[in-house]
Formats: structure tokens, C-alpha cells, sequence
């Protein structure tokens, strides 16, 4: 057989296509096998028993697959081929992205009850960490103030980038070399695979919110993580312990996205780009946040780190008024007003007033995210008819916008 990398191809978007699809000749299948069972025969009880140990504590199965929460043929598909995509030497699927953010985070636990985080993340995440539920302090630093937080116990490093809702670039090799021997886990979901492997830049773990880019069309709710094989099995054991395994048809729909990932992710970049171009250059915008646009990237990581800067974007109006902000959306024709991203279509929501409402709000103004920035996800309509639906619903607002000085920055 021909060596696995070589027949995969090279190149990202190629790998993105066969990734996972390896043994498909071998089977005599075209598309991915779709195994919906709950349970499975155990004839003989001496290798049941074998593959039940070896499952609960987050290993592979031998023989008997058992029972869909500790193990599905179509998930464990999904995972070897993100895996692949991602760099890493194994990866496991969850019903969501927090469900998989918990599990990281319980798996920690062995190591410490003590969390360093850069904000701003996720709001949800955030308000995991800084709840207490799971039983975890948490410092919140900065990405170059990682060494000064870094405690005996601590267990996890944990970063987003680029980071939800504000863009702003983390330096994940830098990062990585401040925590040390202590893992650091890299969100990815925004950059996905196809543009940031967090991996390669000494990260321990990339999380994904697969409900995003990685499913493409606002029909699945997952989550997966991928590491080395140590760090891996003991988020395994966690997921056998919880039942959050990916149920299998939301594996073979993630298996179906990530073939169309590179050719989603560069047209959504393409519309980004020109978008934030256009709001930066309107005065009726006060700012806006993209790591595409002059001076957004002071530490030089598109290129380095990334490949590109993404298909999201944020944006403050001229007036931060609830009213205005409520009129400006509503305005909106194509562009739909809705939480979540990385989906076909684009869609627009205000952070401060829902993903990260949950967030305290002093920490909220600290992390950039006003009650009027806007983060827009950018999908794969005709961007002539985006930027005709902002410039519509601005113009219906426009009145009660203060009009940048040309002389202003674009962007703060």
C-alpha cells in the first residue's frame, strides 16, 4: 500500500477530501459508512470484556464495539480524519463544543484544580471557568503575562484564536513557551484547520466548536479535540464516563463538511475581506475589527501563524444605542440575525447581548466587547449582496449615527 501521506496528497485542500476515506477501496464504498447502532453482538464474552476495559479507559476497542457511548465506527471516522487535518496523532468527538471543553477540563484535573486563561473566549467557556462549577480557579492573563500566572497546580493553559468576538490574534508558539511543560489548549474554531494547525506551534490540544466551519451548514451541534494519543485517551475515558460521544449521523455529517472546508473557508475570507475594507472606509462605522486590515495585526501572525485572516468580522456603528442596534438588524434582508457562525449563510449578532452576556460585564469592557460591537459572520452568498444588505440597513439607521471623522482612526 502506498504511504498514507503521499496518497492523501500534500496540500490542504486535498487532504481535507480524503482525509478519513483511506480504507474506501478496500471496502468497495464511495461515501462514508453510516452505523446508527446502539449495541453490538458480544459473542464472545472473554474479548468483550477485553475491548470494555480497554474502552472505558479511553483506548481503542478490540474485537466488540460494545455500545455507541463508548465507541461508533462512523465517529471514530470523523475523528481520525480531524486528526489528520489537524496534525495531531488522535482527536475525540463530542455532542457540542462545550461538552468537549467540560471533558478537556475534567481530564485536566489529574494535573491540578488550577487554570490560566486569556480572555476574551467564548462566553460559555468563559463562565465555566470563572464559575467554579467544575471545582478550577482560574487567572486570567494576558497572552505575555502567561509565565507571571502560571502556578504548582496549574493544570491547563487556555487561549482562543482568533479570539471570539474581537479578532485579536493570540501567539500561540509564544504562548506554549511561557506554560512549559503545563498543556495549553488552542480554540480554533474560527481559523479551523484549514487556515491555523495550533499543533505545529507547540500547543497541546486544538478544540473546535465543529458546530461552526467544520459542519458548514447550520445543521449540526458537535464538538471534537485533537492531541497526542496520552492526552486524547484520558479525554476518552472522561467522554466514556459522561456519554458525550458525537452521535454518528452528526459524525458523518462533519465527514461530509470538512471535503468542502478549504473552498468554504477561502470564499467566506474572500467576501470578509472585502467587507471589512468597505465598513472600515465608512464613516458611518466607528470601527472594526479584522486582522486583515492595516495595523490589526501588530505581532505579524497572518503568515506565520495563520494563513488568513478568516471569514469573521466585527463592527461598531456610530451609536450604541440598543434601539439603533435593534433597528440596524432588523433592517437586515440576507444577513440573519442569529448566534453561531460558519455556516453557508451569513450571519450577525451583538456578543454583549447574548454569546457573552453570561460574561461579567466589567470583564467584557476590559476584553473590547462593547454593548455595541456587532460580530458578523461572513457566509457564502454573493458579496455585492452582503454589502448591499449592511448599506441598506445603515442607511435606515443612518440618521442617528455620529459620522467618523475622516481624520479617525478605522478601528480601535
Amino acid at each position: 500500500m502506498q504511504n498514507k501521506e503521499l496518497t492523501m496528497g500534500k496540500y490542504f485542500a486535498t487532504r481535507a477530501v480524503h482525509a478519513g476515506r483511506e480504507d474506501f477501496i478496500a471496502m468497495g464504498v464511495h461515501a462514508p459508512p453510516l452505523d446508527l447502532s446502539s449495541t453490538y453482538p458480544t459473542p464472545d464474552l472473554d474479548v468483550a470484556a477485553r475491548s470494555f476495559d480497554r474502552l472505558v479507559a479511553g483506548d481503542g476497542p478490540e474485537g466488540s464495539f460494545i455500545y455507541q457511548r463508548l465507541f461508533n465506527p462512523t465517529t471514530d471516522r470523523f475523528e481520525r480524519a480531524l486528526a489528520e487535518l489537524e496534525g495531531a496523532e488522535d482527536a475525540a468527538a463530542f455532542s457540542s463544543g462545550m461538552a468537549t471543553f467540560t471533558a478537556v477540563l475534567l481530564a485536566a484535573k489529574q494535573r491540578g484544580t488550577h487554570v490560566v486563561a486569556v480572555r476574551p473566549l467564548y462566553g460559555t467557556a468563559d463562565h465555566l471557568l470563572t464559575s467554579g462549577l467544575l471545582g478550577f480557579s482560574v487567572t486570567w492573563a494576558t497572552q505575555d503575562a502567561i509565565a507571571e500566572a502560571m502556578r504548582p497546580e496549574t493544570a491547563l493553559v487556555v487561549l482562543e484564536t482568533p479570539a471570539n468576538p474581537t479578532l485579536e490574534l493570540m501567539d500561540v508558539a509564544s504562548v506554549a513557551r511561557q506554560a512549559g511543560q503545563v498543556p495549553v489548549l488552542v480554540d480554533s474554531t474560527f481559523a479551523t484547520p484549514a487556515l491555523q494547525q495550533p499543533l505545529s506551534l507547540g500547543a497541546s490540544l486544538v478544540m473546535h466548536s465543529a458546530t461552526k466551519f467544520l459542519g458548514g451548514h447550520g445543521d449540526v451541534l458537535a464538538g471534537v479535540v485533537a492531541g497526542s494519543h496520552a492526552l486524547v485517551r484520558d479525554i476518552k475515558h472522561v467522554r466514556a464516563a459522561t456519554g458525550g460521544l458525537l452521535h454518528p449521523f452528526a459524525s458523518y455529517l462533519l465527514h461530509r463538511g470538512l471535503a468542502t472546508l478549504a473552498l468554504r473557508v477561502e470564499r467566506a475570507q474572500a467576501s470578509a475581506i472585502d467587507l471589512a475594507s468597505r465598513l472600515a472606509s465608512d464613516r458611518r462605522i466607528a470601527s472594526v475589527r479584522y486582522p486583515g486590515l492595516p495595523g490589526q495585526d501588530p505581532r505579524g501572525l497572518l503568515g506565520r501563524q495563520m494563513r488568513g485572516p478568516g471569514g469573521i468580522l466585527a463592527f461598531e456603528l456610530g451609536n450604541d444605542d440598543p434601539a439603533v442596534l435593534r433597528d440596524f438588524l432588523g433592517a437586515l434582508e440576507i444577513i440573519t440575525p442569529a448566534v453561531s457562525l460558519g455556516s453557508t449563510d451569513s450571519l450577525i449578532q451583538p456578543p454583549a447581548a447574548l454569546t457573552h452576556r453570561v460574561v461579567d460585564e466589567q470583564a467584557r469592557t476590559d476584553a473590547g466587547i462593547g454593548r455595541g460591537l456587532l460580530r458578523l459572520s461572513v457566509g457564502l452568498e454573493d458579496v455585492r449582496d452582503l454589502w448591499g444588505d449592511l448599506d441598506r440597513a445603515l442607511a435606515e439607521v443612518s440618521s442617528r449615527l455620529e459620522l467618523r471623522d475622516d481624520a479617525a482612526a478605522l478601528s480601535r
